[in-house]
């Protein structure tokens, strides 16, 4: 069965249950951002490097675009157990029957494993390859997937309020504006809905992967330039490749607030390790913590304290 969309000027082919959704790389819609300066890419430039980048590494078979193992399946709710700590659980006991889109999240990993635990789940990436990786494991499984290939800042596609949670692993650094992203999730998400997302910190981003003379890791990259990272070697926390950007924490944090969420918990994962060698992630992350996650609920749902969401969030 083959259903066609048509989104401004472009014929989107879906085939369901399993969707080739909007594929923006081929016949991208025009830029709603405008023309970038002089000397910084486009954002339709950008997605197709980071596209073809992503496509190469799946191809490769980084960690990153390896499927869930076999045993994540026996009890895939406990592996999305999500939250930092036993004290608090991020996301609802049960999946069974909930909406959820796993936002730049191919690889064969996020999706299939919220599908397992009962959901009803929608995979976005910008990578055919890491979809195909999605569309491998959920034949193998015989799960239902449906999967978009688009930008995560470009979910026109959907309706508003479609979603009971978004998660959105760690991507918000491959594009070089993070202000559409957030507002297209809270477009998305129902109110009272979460959206849990993981993110590189800024601090890691800007400062080099391994020691310097002086024995500190330092900072090296300016935020808000606007510029990819210089490319460095291949390493867990750089993907080789990509175009990488250093957004503030303003831009992350406040930009999950301004679009409409209320933010419940940050987190900083523990990659470190006793005695881990000089250079090493372990020891980087003992002084440079790679990551952070934040828990948000979508503002307008009946257990909203701050009142309504603003009308121009709402705008569909």
């Amino acid at each position: 069965m083959r259903r066609e969309w048509r989104w401004g000027s472009d014929v989107v082919f879906m085939v369901v249950p399993m969707v080739e959704g909007m594929n923006t790389l081929q016949k991208a819609a025009p830029s709603r951002m405008g023309s970038p300066p002089e000397g910084i890419a486009s954002r339709d430039a950008i997605l197709a490097h980071n596209a073809r980048a992503w496509d190469r590494l799946a191809a490769g078979g980084v960690p990153l675009a390896r499927p869930a193992a076999d045993d994540a399946f026996d009890d895939p709710r406990r592996w999305l157990a999500g939250g930092p700590s036993g004290d608090r659980a991020w996301l609802p006991e049960s999946l069974v029957g909930l909406e959820v889109l796993c936002l730049a999240a191919g690889g064969g990993k996020h999706g299939p494993l919220y599908a397992a635990a009962g959901a009803r789940v929608t995979v976005v990436d910008l990578s055919a390859a890491m979809l195909a990786l999605d569309r491998h494991v959920a034949s193998e499984r015989r799960l239902d997937l449906e999967l978009v290939r688009t930008s995560m800042d470009d979910l026109g596609m959907f309706g508003c309020g479609r979603f009971d949670v978004v998660v959105h692993p760690v991507s918000s650094c491959y594009l070089p504006d993070v202000r559409r992203v957030f507002h297209e999730i809270a477009r998305v998400v129902r109110p009272g809905g979460i959206y849990v997302s993981q993110h590189k910190s800024p601090a890691s981003l800007q400062a080099g992967l391994a020691p310097a003379s002086t024995g500190r890791y330092e900072l090296e990259h300016p935020q808000g330039t606007g510029l990819p990272l210089p490319a460095t070697q291949p390493s867990r926390l750089r993907e080789q490749g990509t175009h990488e950007f250093v957004h503030s924490l303003a831009a992350l944090l406040g930009g999950i607030c301004a679009a409409g969420f209320v933010i419940e918990d940050v987190s900083e994962p523990d990659h470190t390790a006793p005695g881990a060698a000089v250079g090493s992630f372990a020891h980087r992350a003992a002084f440079v913590p790679p990551y952070f996650r934040v828990l948000a609920r979508r503002r307008g749902g009946s257990s909203d304290t701050l009142g309504a969401v603003p009308r121009r969030i709402l705008s569909c």
